[in-house]
């Protein structure tokens, strides 16, 4: 198999950690499901909630389902630990349904990464709040959240 390089690469200093973090985010913001199941082993290994895909085709069918039905559809993850080729983090993105209920799912990842930096294991515990729209903290235009922006420690989440 010829694999392409997802930097950073393990193993893993906080600086990369973070910068690994960010760029999930920015491209999970960017909902754009098939340039996210990219950053996965072909054959990845999930647990979001109650469903388990396994490798890219059914990482990008659960990815195409899970943003049909999550509209304006805002993420922000934080590092939280890491070792050598693993990474926990803890996230909280915003949404609604199609019927204008809001929502802020908070939850934690556990990731393991392959040498070429690509994700073999995803690992996502993840919980509802329904909250009003005057609730609502993340606030840029869709896409990925700028720089300036508060991460979840300024937020209080």
């Amino acid at each position: 198999m010829n694999t392409v390089d997802r930097p950073p690469l393990p193993p893993f200093t906080e600086d990369s950690a973070r910068q690994k973090v960010r760029l999930a985010e920015d491209a999970w913001n960017g909902r754009d499901p098939e340039r996210v199941a990219l950053a996965y082993t072909p054959d990845s290994q999930w647990r979001n909630r109650s469903e388990f895909p396994r490798g890219r085709a059914e990482i990008e069918a659960f990815l195409v389902r899970k943003w049909a039905r999550e509209h304006e559809y805002r993420l922000i993850k934080e590092l939280w630990a890491f070792t050598a080729n693993r990474i926990a983090v803890r996230f909280a993105y915003e949404w609604h349904d199609e019927g204008g209920n809001w929502f802020r799912s908070y939850g934690n990842e556990n990731w393991e990464f392959d040498e070429h930096g690509l994700m073999a294991k995803r690992y996502a515990s993840i919980n509802d709040l329904p909250i009003s729209a005057a609730e609502r903290k993340f606030h840029w235009p869709q896409g990925r959240r700028p720089d300036d922006h508060p991460g979840l420690s300024e937020l209080g989440l």
